[in-house]
């Protein structure tokens, strides 16, 4: 019977050393860069590069340490992150921030949770950089929710329980209307909340009022892909409640929908190994 898998023509040779092809990183030009869920060596080798290249440094809050250490020991290093209502620095003056530091001719990095174009305000600091005129690049990262679904046991989509996934943040701009719940009320959809912790018991309120039943599992991964990493499950009634019990703080991320059913079962089943292999 003949092989429906071709052979390669000739075998595959590993370079002596990574490629990276993402070009140079000129003096007087910003680098929008994910730096991931948290773990350093989750880093693309392209956000490691210019983070070894950069004069400055713009950090956000909650990275881990060990990601600035990547820097140079010359490159300043600057704090301007967001957490909750308390801002370093408004959303305005660190684009005006970024505009002034590339026109100094230097090395400019921006490093972000995540991914910079996913919650994390990279498209309002492109719009500012390309208006002043200086050349951006967007160097993507690992975001949140896949961290925490890898690390955490949380298949996003699976065929037997979700065949969708809403990502929505549960932090809107001031004065603007509450998300389109119905959108994201059928069973068959898991919805991944970012910065949601302080409105867990709206979210809660608005999906049940839509129609999502009480019951409905629910997992907060607090620190995903850190050795802090803890993953709490519930119900979608009783969130709030858990969220207040556990003490659980930010980063966490809100996984609503059966697909935690899932986790529950992976977890049981690898806490029942683990004791038959001590016995």
């Amino acid at each position: 019977m003949n092989s429906p898998y071709q052979a390669l023509p000739t075998p595959l040779v590993p370079p002596e050393k990574p490629v990276i092809s993402g070009g140079e990183f000129q003096p007087g030009s910003v680098a929008l860069v994910g730096a991931g869920p948290g773990a350093a060596d989750l880093l693309t080798l392209r956000a490691l590069q210019r983070l070894q290249q950069a004069d400055v440094v713009l950090y956000d809050h909650l990275l881990d340490s060990s990601i600035l250490a990547l820097a140079p020991a010359t490159a300043e290093r600057l704090c301007v992150g967001k957490r909750a209502s308390r801002h370093t620095l408004p959303q305005a003056d660190i684009n005006q921030l970024l505009v002034s530091l590339a026109r100094q001719g230097r090395r400019v990095v921006r490093l972000k949770g995540g991914d910079p174009l996913l919650f994390g305000r990279g498209g309002e600091e492109m719009e500012a950089l390309a208006a002043a005129g200086i050349p951006c690049e967007v160097v993507p990262g690992i975001s949140a929710a896949l961290g925490a679904a890898a690390s955490a046991g949380l298949p996003l989509t699976h065929r037997d329980y979700a065949q969708g996934c809403s990502l929505v943040t549960g932090h809107r701009r001031q004065g603007q209307q509450t998300l389109d719940w119905p959108r994201h009320c059928t069973p068959e959809q898991t919805i991944v909340v970012y910065m949601g912790l302080g409105e867990a018991a709206s979210i809660a309120s608005q999906l049940l009022a839509h129609g999502r039943a009480a019951d409905t599992p629910v997992a907060v991964v607090e620190n995903a892909c850190s050795a802090r990493q803890r993953c709490l499950c519930g119900s979608l009634q009783n969130l709030a409640a858990l969220i207040e019990q556990e003490g659980i703080s930010a980063p966490a991320l809100l996984v609503i929908g059966q697909i935690v059913t899932l986790h529950q079962k992976l977890q049981a089943a690898m806490a029942g190994q683990h004791a038959a292999a001590s016995s």
